[in-house]
């Protein structure tokens, strides 16, 4: 009788562990095939989430047929530990083994949407963008003024993961950039009362999260600026007519107003320090409309002659060598080339009906060059 249990026992037992190892030949076959995903997934793994709440999240998103050999797997390897907060691109096909792989190693975060906020002389604007086969597709654009459209406020009222940057134009005035920096909807806490000093916040594009201060955000841009000019400023030529940091952020913001071309910003800068070295007035428009508006908003319309003649601190056509501030937050190549300017002979520029300018070296060549500028301005508004 004992014989028979015995012998029983010994086939139950056999079978049983035959039974274990297909289950685990065939729970390691479903790890390592293709998943069921048939397109790319973006997928979010929250600060703080367990593995069980991820691999649930991964099975009720179609990404994985199994949340358990997930779980099983992940232990096994020793990566039940290693989640990382981020959002994860899993592509079509992924199978759990490379699902792990992804959402287990550092990486940076690939978002399914990219919201690009643009600040600009007199307004930002948002361009949301969706990944879609590889690429960024815009999907809407607008400014803070005209309202969300439905495809940003859905996104924002699901709290769909986006990806948000600021990119701040060269040339932009703090004022222009703070009143930006107020509408934006994807920021937090106040922006400060006092603006910040004209020229120290550094054009450039910030990623920032979602629920970043504004505050935190305008020392990112004053720390870069610093950096920048720091940089620049131990690599400056010899001899320069400038004699601080401060004044070469001055020069540049009046580079950067002057001239949007970049092969000219040399050239620019060219002309400026001649003009300091020989004690001639700067004599650029720039600055005169700095005067008027102090920085807040545009013109908006062409300068009146009584107002090249009317005195304030930033007319450099009344004043000699530089004014007492910068007249906007210059870039990176403006502050370069103020601190290294091309060698020339010349000391006057105008627009040359191109978009850039004409130069000369002397009087009369100025004056033919003005003139052609007065008759390509005749023609157009004629036109």
């Amino acid at each position: 009788m004992w014989k028979h249990v015995a012998s029983n026992a010994l086939t139950l037992a056999i079978f049983v562990l035959i039974c274990v190892i297909g289950l685990i030949s065939w729970g390691q076959r479903e790890f390592v095939k293709d998943g069921p995903l048939d397109q790319t997934l973006f997928f979010e793994v929250p600060r703080g989430a367990t593995l069980t709440r991820v691999s649930n999240s991964l099975e009720a998103e179609g990404a994985i047929s199994s949340a358990q050999i997930f779980r099983i797997a992940a232990q096994y390897s020793g990566k039940a530990e290693d989640l990382k907060f981020n959002n994860y691109e899993l592509p079509a096909g992924a199978s759990m083994e490379q699902i792990l792989d992804i959402v287990t190693q550092a990486s940076a975060p690939t978002f399914r949407y990219v919201a690009q906020y643009t600040i600009s002389e007199g307004r930002g604007v948002m361009r949301l963008r969706e990944r879609q086969d590889g690429s960024l597709v815009e999907i809407a654009s607008f400014s803070y003024t005209d309202g969300l459209p439905e495809a940003y406020a859905d996104l924002v009222n699901r709290n769909v993961p986006i990806n948000y940057r600021i990119t701040v134009a060269e040339g932009v005035t703090s004022w222009n950039i703070i009143e930006a920096l107020k509408g934006a909807d994807f920021l937090s806490g106040e922006a400060p009362e006092e603006l910040p000093a004209e020229g120290t916040l550094a054009p450039d594009t910030y990623e920032v999260a979602k629920g970043t201060s504004r505050a935190d955000v305008i020392r990112r841009m004053e720390a870069a600026q610093e950096a920048i000019l720091a940089e620049a400023w131990e690599l400056r030529a010899d001899d320069l007519p400038i004699s601080s940091q401060d004044e070469a952020l001055i020069l540049a913001s009046i580079i950067e107003k002057e001239t949007s071309v970049p092969d000219e910003r040399g050239l620019v800068a060219g002309v400026f320090t001649n003009r300091l070295r020989r004690g001639i007035r700067l004599q650029t428009d720039p600055t005169v409309i700095y005067g008027i508006t102090q920085g807040q908003g545009t013109l908006g319309r062409g300068l009146r002659r009584s107002e090249l003649r009317r005195e304030t601190p930033w007319n450099t056509y009344t004043i000699d060598g530089l004014p007492p501030t910068p007249i906007a937050n210059p870039g990176r190549a403006a502050i370069e080339a103020a601190l290294n300017p091309e060698a020339t002979d010349y000391i006057f520029f105008v627009a040359d009906g191109t978009g850039g300018h004409a130069f000369a070296a002397t009087l009369p060549e100025h004056n033919a060059n003005v003139a052609r500028w007065r008759q390509i301005e005749a023609e157009r508004a004629n036109q």
